[in-house]
């Protein structure tokens, strides 16, 4: 295989072992460990007046019981703010075990250790805890409105409240530019809430030796658990190793660190001196883990004759649950990623985050994405629809251009940067789109409709991260970096880059990552930044690398280190393959011995000593080994964006939606590895039809889930998943060395604003909340 495999379609090769069952996930560990399972509150808002554990204390098998009152001092607190906001105003985290009140139906009350899982459960049912029920308080408009207090220290149940304003260019701000434009219009639009239910849910493993923690969990940050337990836990950070095995999904649920089940179960087995694990059920996921999505839009926008926004203005209710662990990170991308590819010419924003008695929000694969571009594109297709032109004219005529990159569009990003667009072309995007569809020739019948959502996506999200390259005396390269991996290829895309870097074939590449006895400083994978931030810290080590082999080579061959380069595993003077030296005898080059008993490495020894008999083995400045690390930190985000179109059928009597076709473009600067790309916007595209059509969260007044299990929370099979036609643009990124952008979250991110404009093209009247049932389209049709 070639050395530039950089831009190729390698298979991944990670597909055999997880393919054949020799993937080895949280729950394949620790077998002989301790169970712990949890006493979770069956109510949604309640007083914990007494808790009684004698009833299970003659359960066999049982080894302890654990509420709040037995955690020590550095337990007892509540769990970490993770990220502060000047706007968040009134943060709150919960206790890793309830303390006096529990505010979501599945928040855990008692810790119980078993022999096994199924006396750890046994005991559970035999504890009583005597609450005082409380009203709770459910949905965002009846939390904003309601005397009813979810926090008793946080006023009208208001979390966090943010206002971001772009003026035009005339100074005129956009409730001004609204009210003088030629035409305007106002209207509301929702998202319900949702979750991203991996296929694995959370779980951890933990060992003490008495000295030295060992933690695995099924974790998308495992250096952030890291430091989370030698904190939590009193314990010098070398002596806490935490390692991601094999994660089956993750979506951002799996992003908080810690959790509370990854504190308390390693502090069970300090304290037992036992092995201990826990291992999430379906139900609990569905109960205690974070959901996303649920936000209330309400739009105003005025806009000339030929469909250029002259102002607009959205108001954001954000429901985040119950706590607030990830700050607002979700409302500040919906509202800054709602303007998408479009020059507005003046924009004002305000979101209020509401509390809730419902499972906290955290990021879901989009995170905000799709409420925004929900809204945004939306927008576009209600003024084409009102002025009876083309939707893909109106989006033309406010799209950015090519020239005007990059473009600020004046506002702060969830990175706390600027929100600066580095590269994209957004009008051949359109093009393209067009051609794939076939938007032009597309023949209009009743019950069948075409739709198209346009966005911009923020990737690459620092602070940073970093990335560890050794060749050893075998000629291998060994790759290591701090983000964990749930099934986006990196074994394979961090080798291409490796291999293309230092030349080498691939074959001889091994990646590990999330483990921190590797690598211990990283932030995490999500916000699709795995490729931009450790792919680009990947690569400048390998050049690291490459530099320090080939001044150790031309030492050995005599040559200038320029006039080097490496093939195939093999340093050699260009145009002159004859004189070269192996990449492995390179490595025993740069970590001298007293004596060298293989030939080969005797004979470059000799070289390198003819040419320098006075030199050191080891030079000042230099380490032994062939080897490097360095990070990359970004001066702000990456934006890739893209653009998909859906035709859908609709039944005239059932309301069925049947996806026909459905076509993506998308930019995610130069693409590494095409196929794993596609595959990602594939997943991400099936996702998004969950969440339009299928996926949603129901609770009642009492704050009751309605449908914890999958027998009622639908999700898409591969039959309502439609083939999908793809193509790339490819405008490489000015920020990072490698000109990448982020590729993750793109499927899922605008399907939902796509499936709208296309039903209602279908149908005829408006389409102004998702998800959509067939249930609903048909009462629509009642209502007209």
């Amino acid at each position: 295989m070639t050395t530039s495999v950089f831009g190729e379609g390698v298979q991944r090769r990670e597909d055999p072992r997880l393919l054949t069952g020799q993937g080895r996930y949280l729950d394949d560990l620790g077998r002989g460990a301790l169970a712990v399972a949890f006493v979770r509150s069956p109510h949604a808002h309640a007083r914990i007046r007494d808790i009684d554990v004698s009833g299970a204390l003659d359960v066999p098998g049982l080894v302890a019981v654990y509420t709040w009152e037995d955690l020590p001092d550095l337990l007892a607190q509540p769990l970490p703010l993770l990220i502060p906001h000047p706007a968040l105003t009134h943060g709150r985290t919960a206790y890793p075990l309830a303390r006096e009140v529990v505010r979501h139906v599945g928040e855990p009350v008692v810790m119980v250790v078993a022999e096994d899982r199924y006396l750890a459960e046994d005991a559970c049912g035999l504890i009583e805890v005597d609450y005082e029920v409380l009203k709770p308080v459910v949905g965002i408009e009846e939390a904003a409105q309601s005397a009813q207090l979810v926090h008793e220290d946080v006023p009208g149940n208001v979390g966090a409240h943010l206002v971001q304003e772009v003026p035009a260019l005339d100074g005129r701000g956009a409730r001004e530019r609204i009210e003088t434009a030629p035409h305007t219009l106002a209207f509301r639009l929702d998202i319900e809430r949702s979750a991203s239910m991996p296929l694995e849910g959370r779980g951890v493993y933990a060992r003490w030796d008495g000295a030295d923690l060992r933690v695995y969990s099924s974790t998308q940050t495992s250096t952030s658990v890291r430091m989370a337990l030698a904190a939590k836990l009193g314990l010098p950070l070398p002596n806490v190793e935490v390692i991601a095995p094999d994660v089956g999904g993750g979506f951002g649920v799996k992003i908080v660190h810690p959790w509370p089940e990854e504190i308390l179960v390693p502090w069970a087995a300090m304290t037992l001196g036992r092995e201990v694990k826990w291992a999430e059920d379906r139900r609990e996921h569905f109960v205690s883990s974070a959901h996303e999505r649920g936000q209330v839009h309400f739009v105003r926008v005025g806009f000339d004759d030929e469909g250029r926004v002259e102002g607009l203005e959205v108001t954001i209710l954000h429901d985040h649950g119950a706590y607030t662990p990830y700050g607002i990170i979700v409302p500040i991308i919906s509202s800054t990623q709602l303007l998408g590819p479009y020059r507005i010419g003046a924009y004002r924003v305000e979101f209020s985050s509401i509390y809730t008695n419902t499972v906290q929000v955290t990021p879901y694969r989009g995170a905000g994405r799709p409420q925004g571009v929900f809204c945004m594109e939306r927008t576009m297709d209600k003024i084409a629809q009102y002025l009876g032109l083309d939707r893909t004219v109106v989006r033309e005529r406010n799209f950015i251009q090519p020239d005007e990159f990059p473009y600020d569009q004046g506002m702060i990003f969830q990175d706390g940067r600027p929100l600066i667009y580095d590269s994209g072309n957004y009008p051949e995007m359109l093009r393209m789109l067009k051609e794939l569809i076939g938007w032009d020739a597309f023949e209009r019948r009743p019950g069948v409709g075409l739709g198209l959502g346009c966005y911009v996506e923020g990737t690459g999200v620092g602070p940073y991260e970093g990335g560890h390259v050794q060749i050893t005396s075998d000629g291998r390269v060994h790759v290591s970096t701090g983000l964990t991996s749930q099934g986006q290829g990196h074994e394979t895309v961090f080798a291409q880059i490796a291999a293309s870097e230092l030349g080498v074939p691939i074959e001889r590449v091994s990646v590990v990552t999330g483990d921190t006895r590797r690598f211990g400083y990283a932030v995490g994978t999500f916000a699709s930044r795995a490729a931009v931030m450790s792919g680009n810290a990947i690569a400048l080590a390998c050049r690291k690398v490459r530099e320090k082999a080939l001044r150790i080579a031309a030492d050995a061959l005599e040559a200038d280190p320029a006039d080097l380069e490496i093939t195939e595993g093999e340093v050699h003077v260009k145009g002159a393959p004859g004189a070269a030296v192996p990449l492995a005898t390179v490595a025993v080059l740069a970590n001298p011995l007293r004596y060298a008993f293989d030939e080969e490495t005797k004979r470059a020894t000799q070289f390198a000593t003819a040419a320098s008999p006075d030199r050191p083995p080891v030079a000042a400045g230099e380490e032994p080994g062939l080897e490097g690390r360095d990070y990359y930190s970004p001066i702000r985000s990456t934006f890739a964006s893209g653009m998909h179109a859906a035709i859908v059928e609709t039944d005239p009597e059932t309301a069925e939606i049947r996806i026909l076709r459905y076509a993506v473009v998308h930019d995610c600067g130069r693409l590494i590895n095409p196929m794993i790309v596609e595959g990602q916007i594939h997943g991400g595209v099936a996702q998004g039809v969950g969440g339009a059509l299928y996926e949603r969260m129901v609770y009642d007044s009492h704050g009751q889930l309605l449908n914890a299990s999958f027998m009622d929370f639908l999700m898409p099979y591969a039959t309502e998943v439609p083939r999908i036609e793809t193509a790339h643009l490819e405008t490489p990124s000015p920020l990072n060395p490698l000109g990448v952008k982020g590729a993750g979250e793109a499927g899922v991110i605008p399907v939902s604003a796509v499936l709208a404009s296309a039903i209602e093209d279908a149908e005829g009247f408006p389409i102004d909340r998702m998800p959509l049932s067939p249930s609903e389209l048909w009462h629509l049709r009642r209502e007209r």
